[in-house]
C-alpha cells in the first residue's frame, strides 16, 4: 500500500521528473570535465540550501520539504560558478531564503533559483568584485543538446502545466534576435547559433517555466513570457548585458502581480491536473492528467 501511494506520488509530481533530468545533466557535465565546479562546491551549495529551507520551514511553522530546495540546489550547479566556496553559499541561501521572505498574495515573488543568481552577480559588480559569474559559454551550440534539454524540458513543462511559458519565450525572444540580425543585413546563421545555446533552453525550460512563480492564467502567462523575451533581448542586445535573460526574469516577477490581476486564476498546485493552453487545438483543451490533483 505504502508502495502504490508512493509511485502515485513519484508520477504525479513534475518535480521528481524535473530532479531527475537536472541530476543527469550535472552528472554529465561533472564527468566530462564541461562544468568548472569542484564537488566541494556542489555540496556546499546543497548544504546551504537545506539550511535554509530547514531553518524556514521551522520560523514559518511548515512541513519540511526538500525537494524546492534540491531543485534551486542543482540549478545553481549547472549556471553559477565562483572561485570559491562562500559566494556559491551565499546564492543558495538567498535563493531558498527568498521564498520564505518575499512572498504575494501565497505566492513567493522571485524564483529562487533566479534570485541567488541575480543577487551575486550584483554583488560581484558592486560588493565584491568577479565574486560569481553565469556560464553561458560552458554549453557550446551543439544542436544535440539543445534538443535534448528542450525534449527534457518539454515533458517536464507539460507536466507541470507550464507547456505554453518556454515555446512564447523562446518564439518571442528568437522572433527578436532574428528580426534583428534581418535588420542589420546579417546572415541568419549568427541567430540560429545563438538560440542553440544549451543555457538559454536550460533558462527556457527549467527556470522561467516555473509553475509557482509564473502567472496562472494563460493569458497572462502569455504577456510574462513576451514580456521577458523583450527584456531580455533589450538588455542582451543593446546594452550588451550577457545576463541579461536572469535580469529579465527578476523583473517580470517583480511586476507579475499586475499581470496576474488583469487575468486572476486558481494558484497552481504541484500535481494539478494538466489541460493544453487555450492556443492550442481543440481536442488538446481540457484533456486532464492520466493522474488526479491533490
Amino acid at each position: 500500500m505504502v508502495n502504490t501511494v508512493f509511485k502515485a506520488a513519484l508520477f504525479k509530481d513534475p518535480r521528481y521528473y524535473q530532479l531527475g533530468v537536472l541530476s543527469v545533466l550535472l552528472a554529465f557535465g561533472v564527468t566530462t570535465r564541461a562544468f568548472e565546479i569542484s564537488p566541494l562546491q556542489i555540496a556546499s551549495i546543497f548544504a546551504a540550501a537545506l539550511a535554509v529551507q530547514f531553518l524556514g520551514s521551522f520560523m514559518t511553522a511548515v512541513r519540511f520539504d526538500p525537494r524546492s530546495a534540491l531543485i534551486t540546489s542543482l540549478s545553481l550547479s549547472l549556471l553559477l560558478r565562483a572561485d570559491s566556496v562562500p559566494p556559491l553559499m551565499i546564492a543558495a541561501a538567498i535563493a531558498v531564503g527568498s521564498k520564505f521572505m518575499f512572498r504575494l498574495y501565497g505566492k513567493h515573488v522571485f524564483n529562487p533559483a533566479n534570485a541567488g543568481i541575480v543577487a551575486l552577480l550584483l554583488m560581484s559588480q558592486t560588493v565584491i568584485s568577479g565574486a560569481a559569474w553565469t556560464t553561458p559559454g560552458q554549453w557550446g551550440t551543439a544542436l544535440w543538446l539543445a534538443a535534448a534539454l528542450a525534449g527534457a524540458g518539454m515533458f517536464v513543462t507539460y507536466r507541470s502545466a507550464r507547456f505554453d511559458v518556454p515555446l512564447i519565450f523562446l518564439s518571442a525572444f528568437a522572433t527578436l534576435i532574428v528580426a534583428r540580425a534581418l535588420w542589420l543585413g546579417d546572415p541568419l546563421a549568427i541567430p540560429f547559433l545563438r538560440l542553440q545555446n544549451g543555457a538559454l533552453v536550460l533558462f527556457a525550460f527549467f527556470m522561467i517555466s516555473d509553475p509557482k512563480t509564473t502567472p496562472d492564467g494563460a493569458v497572462a502567462r502569455a504577456v510574462f513570457a513576451v514580456g521577458a523575451a523583450l527584456i531580455a533581448y533589450v538588455l542582451s542586445y543593446h546594452f550588451f548585458i550577457s545576463d541579461g535573460i536572469f535580469y529579465a526574469l527578476a523583473a517580470m516577477c517583480l511586476i507579475r502581480p499586475l499581470i496576474e490581476a488583469v487575468d486572476p486564476a486558481p494558484h497552481y498546485r504541484w500535481g494539478d491536473p494538466v489541460s493544453a493552453p487555450r492556443f492550442m487545438p481543440h481536442f488538446w483543451r481540457g484533456r486532464p492528467a492520466p493522474l488526479p490533483a491533490e
